[in-house]
């Protein structure tokens, strides 16, 4: 499954949708303006939540939750004693661990589990600006979970590297 999401989904109080490779709008990322954290919904096309996404307001390191149906699904963070600056660890609530690593600034990334790749992140086959691709491996993928990871590992090394270079 290849989906295509626009640059700008990730602005604040901003909805965008996310689209198959024929145009067809299959997501809605509601990013929930006003909040003391980044909060953004992953909503279907009838308008309902599939999960919920927000920042974790108290946390050593930043980190952001999975919800769906109001139940903690995972957590997103950046791995710890990692020599790559772009490795995130995403910890599911059932013990399971994906890894995210690769150029996240760039979007260009990839997320596995044990080694097996489930997605992969990318502007490389698209022409069309301010664009990426996701696309989705495993056919019995949980595919708002690996969209839900994509949008927090995106909000996490964006704001990094904001603080890195003194933007707000």
């Amino acid at each position: 499954m290849r989906l295509l999401v626009r640059e700008r989904v990730f602005g604040i109080g901003d909805d965008y949708w996310i689209e198959d490779a024929d145009g067809r709008k299959l997501f809605l990322v509601d990013g929930k303006a006003m909040r003391l954290r980044d909060t953004f919904e992953l909503k279907d096309t009838d308008g309902r939540v599939l999960v919920e996404i927000r920042q974790k307001l108290i946390s050593i390191r930043d980190t952001m939750l999975v919800e769906r149906d109001g139940d903690e699904l995972a957590k997103v963070k950046r791995k710890r004693l990692s020599l790559l600056r772009n490795h995130y660890r995403v910890s599911l609530v059932d013990g399971t661990e994906l890894d995210v690593s690769g150029k996240i600034l760039d979007r260009e990334f990839a997320i596995d589990y044990d080694g097996e790749l489930l997605a992969q992140i990318s502007r490389r086959w698209l022409t069309v600006r301010d664009t990426y691709g996701v696309d989705i491996v495993r056919e019995d993928a949980d595919v708002p979970l690996l969209l839900a990871v994509a949008v927090c590992v995106i909000v996490l090394a964006d704001k990094e590297h904001d603080k890195d270079h003194g933007e707000d």
